[in-house]
C-alpha cells in the first residue's frame, strides 16, 4: 500500500509548505517546517478522502483525527497563514478515485460520521416537509442561531471579553486593546447616526446588547434591541438591569420579521445582514425604511465580498460549523438594496484590516481562557472557534472578504436635514 503521507502531498493543488506526517509513519511535504498536518487515525484519513476540500479538513480536525502541530489549537493562525491559498483539495475524478483506492485501500472511502459539532444540512435531518429546503424561513433562521449563538453565554465571555461584543471593532491604533476597540465601534456608529438625547433607537440583531446599552448610557436615547438568540436575549435583559438602564433600553426576544414599532429616529445592523440571504436584502431594507422616521439613519455593519464573481453561500467549513445558512455578498449589492428600498446612501466606509485585528484579539481569548473554554463548550467546539477565526483573520488580511458600514436616510420630498459634509 503506498505511504499516506506522499499520497496527501499530491493531492493538494500545489506543494504545502508544511510537513505531512500520517498514522503509518509516512511523511512527505516541507519536512523543515515547523508545522506538521498530522493525520493521527484512519477515520482521519477518511474524512479527507470522503469530504474533499475545507470540509474534509474540518472534520478530521475537529474530531482529533488530524492535528496541526507546533500550533495553539486556540490560534492556529501563523500555521493557517502559511497554508492560505494552498489548501485546495479539486475532487478526483473517477479515475483518480480508482487510482486512489488502488493505492489507499476502498475502506478508506466509506465516509464516517460526521462528529457531533457539526451542523449536518436539512436534507439529512428534517425530511417531514420542503419548506426545510428553502432558506431563510422564520424557522429554519431560528435554527441555525441556536447552533451558532446559543453555544454558552460563559464560553462568549471568555472569547469576546468584557463587551461582550461578536462583531468587527475599530482601532484608533493597532495597540489598542480590544475592548478600548469595541466602545469606539460603538461610539463611531452612535456618531453616524447622529444619536441625541430622547431620540428612539433600534437594533437589529442585537447579540448581547452591546450596541442597546452603549447609546442608551453614553448618548442618553431609547434603544430597543432585537435578537432570535434566546440566550444573547437572557443575558442582555439581565446586564441592562445590573447597569440601571431600564427606563432607556431593551432587548427582546423575537424574529425582527415580527416588529410592528416604527417612527425610529435611527436604526443600526450590525452584523445581522450576514444572516437573511442575499435574495432578501430587497425586503429587509425594505422593513427598515419602513420603520424609520423621515430623515431618520440606518447604519448597516455586515461583512461583505470582496468581489461580485462568487455567489453569496459560504464554504462548506463555515456553513457546517459555524453559520448556518450564512451568504455574504460584495458592497454593491448591499448599497444597491438600501437605495431599492427608497434610502439615500450618504457614506460608505470599508473596515477590513479592522476586523483582521479583531478576530486576532478573539483567538489570544480563547488561547488564555483555553481549559475554562473546553470545560464550558467541549474540545471539539473550542477546536471549531480556533480555526473559524484564525482562518477567518487570514480571509481579512488577505482581501478575500471586507467589512462595510453604509450610513443612509430615510430623505423624503422637501429635503433633508443631513449637513452637507459628514459630521462624524
Amino acid at each position: 500500500m503506498a505511504r499516506i503521507a506522499e499520497v496527501l502531498d499530491a493531492f493538494f493543488d500545489g506543494a504545502l509548505p508544511v510537513r505531512i506526517a500520517a498514522y503509518d509513519g509516512s511523511e512527505a511535504g516541507d519536512t523543515g517546517c515547523p508545522y506538521t498536518l498530522d493525520i493521527t487515525s484512519p477515520r482521519g484519513l477518511a474524512y479527507l478522502l470522503t469530504a474533499p476540500g475545507d470540509l474534509g479538513l474540518a472534520r478530521a480536525y475537529v474530531s482529533g483525527d488530524l492535528v496541526l502541530r507546533g500550533t495553539h489549537p486556540g490560534d492556529p493562525y501563523p500555521m493557517l497563514v502559511l497554508m492560505a491559498g494552498r489548501t485546495d483539495i479539486p475532487r478526483p475524478g473517477p479515475l483518480d478515485v480508482l487510482r486512489l483506492m488502488a493505492d489507499l485501500g476502498v475502506s478508506n472511502f466509506i465516509p464516517p460520521k460526521p462528529p457531533p459539532e457539526e451542523h449536518l444540512p436539512a436534507w439529512r435531518t428534517k425530511l417531514d416537509g420542503l419548506r426545510w429546503f428553502q432558506r431563510h424561513t422564520e424557522e429554519r433562521d431560528a435554527d441555525a442561531i441556536r447552533h451558532h449563538y446559543d453555544v454558552s453565554n460563559r464560553f462568549y465571555e471568555l472569547v469576546l471579553g468584557p463587551s461582550m461584543t461578536y462583531t468587527c471593532a475599530v482601532f484608533a491604533r493597532p495597540v489598542a486593546t480590544l475592548e478600548e476597540a469595541q466602545e469606539a465601534k460603538y461610539d463611531l456608529i452612535c456618531r453616524k447616526l447622529d444619536l441625541r438625547p430622547g431620540q428612539r433607537l433600534l437594533d437589529l440583531g442585537c447579540g448581547w446588547g452591546g450596541m442597546v446599552r452603549f447609546a442608551a448610557r453614553e448618548y442618553g436615547v431609547h434603544a430597543l434591541g432585537v435578537t432570535l438568540s434566546r440566550e444573547q436575549a437572557s443575558w442582555a435583559q439581565r446586564a441592562i438591569k445590573e447597569e440601571h438602564l431600564d427606563p432607556y433600553a431593551e432587548v427582546r426576544h423575537l424574529d425582527y420579521r415580527h416588529l410592528d414599532e416604527a417612527g425610529f429616529d435611527a436604526i443600526s445592523s450590525i452584523g445581522l445582514t450576514e444572516h437573511i440571504g442575499v435574495a432578501n436584502y430587497p425586503a429587509y431594507f425594505a422593513f427598515v425604511a419602513d420603520r424609520l422616521k423621515p430623515d431618520g439613519r440606518l447604519l448597516n455593519h455586515c461583512i461583505t465580498r470582496a468581489d461580485t464573481r462568487r455567489d453569496g453561500r459560504a464554504g462548506a467549513f463555515i456553513d457546517r460549523y459555524v453559520f448556518p445558512d450564512g451568504e455574504l455578498a460584495a458592497s454593491g449589492t448591499v448599497v444597491s438594496a438600501v437605495e431599492g428600498a427608497g434610502l439615500e446612501v450618504q457614506h460608505h466606509e470599508n473596515l477590513r484590516r479592522h476586523y483582521a485585528l479583531t478576530l486576532a484579539g478573539w483567538n489570544r481569548n480563547l488561547v488564555d481562557n483555553w481549559d475554562a473554554c473546553v470545560a464550558e463548550a467541549g474540545l471539539g467546539t473550542a477546536r471549531v472557534w480556533g480555526l473559524y477565526m484564525a482562518g477567518s483573520r487570514v480571509g481579512f488580511e488577505r482581501n478575500e472578504v471586507q467589512l462595510h458600514h453604509v450610513l443612509a436616510t430615510r430623505t423624503v420630498e422637501g429635503g433633508t436635514s443631513y449637513p452637507m459634509r459628514h459630521a462624524f
